[in-house]
C-alpha cells in the first residue's frame, strides 16, 4: 500500500493519492486530474474511488472530470445530494481498495456532509497520522481541534482523534 499527499501550495490544499494491488482511491482531487492519471498509469493501477471530504466552495474539484476519465465512482458522505452519479455513503460505509479498506466516518460540522476516512492496511494497521487532515483544511498545528476525541455519530463506535487516523 501507498499513501502520497499531493499538494497544492497557491491553494493551500491536499489530495490524497492510494493504492493497493492495483487499485487507487483518491481522496479531494484537484480541478487538474492528470497527475493523478500519470500516477496511477506508472503504478499499473485502475482509480476505483473519488472520495470527497465535503462539497468544496474553495477550489474546483475535478472528480466530475476524473470520474470521466476512469469509471471511478464519486463517493461523498451522508446527507450529501449531488446532483450527478455518485455514491452517498452511510456512516461506517466501508469501501475496498485493492487489500486496503476505507470507511467513511461522518463528521458533519464544516459541512453537513463533512466526512473523514479511516484507511486501514492489509495488515489491519490504521493510518491517517502522517498528514494529519481532515475535510475542513484542518491541519496538525490546530492540535487541540485534532487531538479531541469525536464520538461516531451512530455512538457505536469508540472516539476517534481526528489528528491520529484520519484523512
Amino acid at each position: 500500500m501507498q499513501i502520497e499527499q499531493i499538494y497544492t501550495g497557491c491553494l493551500a490544499q491536499g489530495a490524497y493519492y492510494i493504492e493497493s494491488n492495483g487499485e487507487v482511491a483518491i481522496i479531494d482531487p484537484l480541478r487538474e486530474v492528470t497527475p493523478y492519471l500519470e500516477k496511477a498509469a506508472k503504478d499499473n493501477a485502475k482509480i476505483k474511488y473519488i472520495f470527497e471530504t465535503h462539497f468544496h466552495a474553495d477550489f474546483v474539484s475535478g472528480h466530475l472530470d476524473l470520474a470521466k476519465k476512469t469509471g471511478a465512482s464519486i463517493v461523498y458522505g451522508p446527507t450529501a445530494k449531488p446532483n450527478f452519479d455518485s455514491i452517498v455513503a452511510t456512516d461506517g460505509q466501508e469501501f475496498k481498495v485493492g487489500g486496503v479498506t476505507i470507511k467513511a466516518i461522518h463528521t458533519p460540522g464544516h459541512t453537513l456532509e463533512s466526512t473523514c476516512y479511516l484507511v486501514t492496511d492489509e495488515t489491519g494497521k490504521q493510518h491517517g497520522r502522517i498528514p494529519r487532515y481532515r475535510g475542513n483544511g484542518m491541519y496538525e498545528k490546530c492540535s487541540s481541534e485534532l487531538e479531541r476525541p469525536y464520538p461516531s455519530p451512530n455512538g457505536k463506535e469508540k472516539a476517534y482523534k481526528l489528528g491520529e487516523i484520519v484523512f
